[in-house]
């Protein structure tokens, strides 16, 4: 993020920002257009790309202010308290899924930007997301009781697939425009986790 940008308004870099991400969500990167943000946010171009050095700078801008308000949605005190696995991924998904299913645009933006191959912010995307991953992982699993799973278990694998699989199951909600419904998301999730409990959790913790 410039020192520009920064120097705005918070309302006023919330206005752009929430602009770019409604324009990245409906149109994959190559084909959205800065000149749709900047009316989208009541600028002009050239005030636009004062404040950004380019396309990539802004939607990467934007990409760090949608992980801050999921992060900042899901990490509260109760969070860090959970020391089960499976309780604590629960606990996270369910409030991610809330504020997912209160901003569509940043269902969509999540999408795009998890799925994106071959643009010039590909790379940039799959490394941070790597990034993210471990990050969430090493803060908030900090206190969990790991002697319960199985000496041939790895936690963070385990970690990783069931994120891929709460945003395969999103994506295949998004792509046949069906609404995020948390009682139904609720029961998919408690079969999932009954399921993998099941795999890596030795016997008496089950």
């Amino acid at each position: 993020m410039s020192e520009r940008f920064k120097d705005l308004p918070e309302e006023k870099q919330i206005s752009i920002l929430k602009a770019a991400m409604e324009v990245f969500a409906r149109y994959e990167y190559k084909k959205a257009s800065t000149d749709l943000i900047a009316s989208r946010a009541g600028v002009s171009k050239g005030l636009l790309f004062y404040y950004f050095r380019n396309k990539k700078d802004l939607y990467l801008t934007v990409y760090e202010y949608v992980k801050q308000i999921i992060t900042e949605g899901v990490a509260d005190s109760r969070l860090l308290e959970i020391t089960d696995f499976f309780e604590l991924v629960t606990y996270a998904t369910m409030k991610k899924i809330r504020i997912l299913a209160d901003n569509p645009y940043i269902v969509e933006f999540s999408v795009r930007s998890f799925y994106s191959d071959k643009e010039e912010i590909s790379g940039d995307l799959k490394l941070k997301s790597k990034e993210v991953i471990a990050q969430n992982y090493h803060q908030y699993f900090s206190k969990v009781d790991f002697y319960k799973f199985k000496e041939n278990v790895n936690p963070f694998e385990l970690f990783k697939m069931m994120i891929w699989l709460v945003d395969g199951y999103v994506h295949e909600k998004q792509m046949n425009n069906e609404p995020l419904c948390l009682e139904t998301i609720s029961s998919v999730f408690a079969n999932w986790t009954g399921m993998l409990k099941q795999i890596a959790y030795k016997e008496e913790y089950l």
